[in-house]
């Protein structure tokens, strides 16, 4: 059976599926340890692999891939002011909402909706009472992944 995903990598958290087209990381996804691993020879796959490697031993390396973000223009104005969220530091749907002129329910859908996790960090948005849901689930592995990224960076969590 052959998978989704141009490459299935392993993470420390468990696994990561990744879809590439025309030069650009098109989709990273979140999947449970149990997914086979799905090698691939592809650039740009073996470039993002060794900066998510990277990534992993230290939380402040960097990301420079090719990104191609598919959302609405709402979307990407809430993953711009994602990506403005230092490493080691955290911010509400509420606050994002507030300086983009939104609501923070719209802000926790463009989260979800998020389909660059990692790189575009939406687990340093948490809710104002909690640590928030993930990808859409408020338990599972999913929140089990944003905690451990949390830790990863340095968050102390609530």
């Amino acid at each position: 059976m052959s998978s989704p995903f141009d490459a299935v990598l392993e993470a420390p958290f468990g696994k990561l599926g990744v879809r590439v087209a025309d030069g650009a990381v098109r989709e990273l996804v979140y999947l449970p340890e149990s997914t086979p691993a799905v090698d691939s020879d592809d650039a740009l796959i073996r470039r993002l692999a060794h900066q998510l490697d990277a990534y992993y031993a230290d939380p402040d390396a960097p990301f420079d891939v090719p990104l191609a973000p598919v959302g609405t223009a709402f979307q990407h104005r809430v993953w711009r002011a994602i990506c403005a969220v230092p490493r080691g530091r955290t911010t509400t749907y509420g606050a994002i909402a507030k300086a983009i002129g939104s609501v923070p329910r719209a802000v926790g859908q463009a989260c979800g909706d998020n389909g660059l996790p990692i790189v575009i960090p939406c687990h340093r948005v948490v809710s104002a009472s909690g640590i928030g849901g993930f990808a859409h689930h408020v338990d599972g592995y999913l929140l089990n992944i944003k905690h451990w990224l949390l830790r990863h960076e340095g968050v102390m969590l609530i």
